[in-house]
């Protein structure tokens, strides 16, 4: 492959990775906006969008850059997929960039209804961008938070290795998106208490960002005035390969390689 046809190449991985993280933020945001400034829907409303955003997000871009959307995902992959460590910082520009964009969209459909319900854009709607702990009401510290990020996109990365490893028992037909999104729907309907299941740097720090520039100048930190951004970017990034090692070590390492499939065990899937 030539040199242009590699940056060519790089640029629509890029162009998927912008699409797809966008598509999540614009379920998933526009959710938020909706149950806490509009108050139309609920909890379970907010889990279901944020996992069919990211099936969707999945669908778009699956087929061109294998659908990361997520940095935390990028560098485990990097680590134990061998990943080209040359796309991981692309990458994450692409995924956060298309977060950003996706959240500055949501603000600026939902100016009305921000406003109405809350006047001093306040952490009281900061919430409809990014995460806080406790989602902004529950008693839970910085450091908890950390351990709540650290756990839950552990989850999410052992069981996206786990659905993505042809060694494994895949689901086919297509279906390995769907799977993933409910997997977010779970720990979204399990794990979101401490939190709020940001789970992926991007879709916290591009919404983080937009919602800064337009208006809410408390965006960087929680409800109790300390510096809260970096949680649920250091989190993942420890909890993503924290949950491949685990795979590997647990699951991994133990399966039968290609042609060796032992008796009584389902067939693996091609």
């Amino acid at each position: 492959m030539t040199a242009s046809a590699e940056k060519r190449g790089l640029l629509g991985e890029l162009s998927a990775e912008f699409a797809g993280t966008m598509i999540l933020i614009l379920f998933g945001c526009g959710v938020v906006a909706q149950v806490v400034a509009a108050g139309v829907g609920d909890h379970d409303s907010i889990a279901w969008a944020w996992g069919l955003g990211v099936t969707f997000g999945i669908y778009v871009a699956a087929r061109i850059s294998g659908a990361h959307i997520n940095p935390a995902v990028t560098l485990s992959l990097a680590i134990f997929k061998d990943f080209s460590w040359h796309k991981v910082a692309p990458y994450v520009v692409a995924q956060t960039a298309g977060a950003f964009v996706a959240a500055l969209l949501v603000r600026w459909n939902y100016t009305e209804v921000l406003a109405k319900a809350d006047p001093g854009h306040t952490d009281k709607t900061q919430i409809v961008f990014s995460t806080l702990p406790g989602n902004g009401t529950l008693p839970v510290s910085e450091w908890g938070a950390l351990r709540d990020q650290i756990i839950g996109t552990a989850i999410l990365v052992l069981v996206i290795f786990a659905v993505t490893d042809l060694l494994n028992t895949p689901p086919g037909a297509n279906l390995g998106a769907l799977i993933v999104g409910l997997v977010v729907v779970a720990i979204g309907m399990a794990w979101g208490a401490d939190a709020g299941y940001a789970i992926n740097p991007a879709r916290d720090f591009g919404p983080r960002l937009a919602s800064f520039i337009t208006g809410y100048g408390g965006a960087w930190r929680d409800q109790y005035g300390g510096i809260y951004f970096w949680v649920p970017i250091v989190g993942p990034l420890v909890g993503g390969p924290l949950g491949a090692a685990l795979y590997r070590l647990l699951i991994g390492r133990h399966l039968p390689t290609r042609g060796k499939q032992e008796p009584g065990r389902i067939p693996v899937t091609d």
